[in-house]
């Protein structure tokens, strides 16, 4: 571990009230859920406090049966939330889904892990995890996006193809948007997390193109996958939503 890593001391955490406090008061003014926001805070929380430990223990042990077992709960979990935003989605889409993430995951880390960072063993939890994560994570969040406008294309009577091409534009957005911004609008998290830790600039930019690559290329594969395996349920959502005398 770099050594000019700072650790945090618990106790200023409390400096960061100072941040909270003011998004809560105006939620409360405006009679707004404040409930929703300060559930959200503590799940985050336990949330990653509790990955923090089991992070660190999986580190430690180094297993590569832990590890997949770890991926696997990580995908069903990104699948799962990936259709939320939609109203009660049949079983297919879950398949869909699952599988859009599935696949664009397995290729997208065996080029990234065995090409570009080529790291041994290939299992090492210590890089494949967070790695992973960012990959399912944007699958998860571009199906999402385009299962919500697949429908909503739909419904004002667009044809299949049509609503495909929209949804699959809007998947990629936030990929695209973070292509054009980085480096100019914004220093990505990653990046800005390395920098802090000590590490040169020029490694973080490297790393962070790998990260921005991944990003694109997971929202793209598992979006396209998702919407060309759910084809027959959107079709049959089409014709049910078409106009009478259409």
């Amino acid at each position: 571990m770099n050594s000019s890593v700072l650790d945090i001391p618990l106790q200023n955490f409390a400096y960061l009230l100072a941040l909270i406090v003011p998004v809560i008061f105006i939620q409360m003014r405006w009679k707004l859920n404040t409930g929703k926001s300060l559930y959200a805070l503590g799940r985050m929380l336990f949330q990653l406090l509790a990955i923090g430990y089991v992070l660190a223990y999986i580190f430690e042990a180094e297993n590569a049966a832990m590890v997949l077992g770890v991926l696997t709960l990580m995908l069903v979990a990104a699948t799962w939330i990936s259709l939320n935003p939609l109203k009660s989605p049949a079983r297919s889409l879950y398949f869909a889904a699952l599988v859009g993430i599935l696949t664009s995951g397995i290729l997208i880390l065996l080029v990234v892990t065995q090409g570009v960072l080529q790291i041994t063993p290939w299992y090492s939890p210590r890089m494949l995890v967070p790695l992973a994560g960012m990959t399912f994570t944007g699958g998860m969040t571009a199906i999402s996006l385009s299962g919500e406008r697949m429908i909503s294309e739909l419904k004002q009577g667009a044809s299949y193809e049509q609503a495909r091409a929209g949804a699959f534009g809007a998947s990629l957005i936030p990929a695209i948007n973070g292509l054009f911004a980085v480096g100019l609008a914004s220093i990505p998290g990653m990046m800005t997390g390395q920098i802090l830790s000590g590490i040169s600039p020029l490694i973080a930019v490297k790393y962070q193109i790998v990260i921005m690559v991944m990003l694109f290329s997971s929202a793209g594969i598992s979006t396209a996958i998702f919407l060309v395996l759910g084809k027959k349920y959107f079709q049959s959502m089409n014709s049910h939503s078409a106009p009478k005398g259409a």
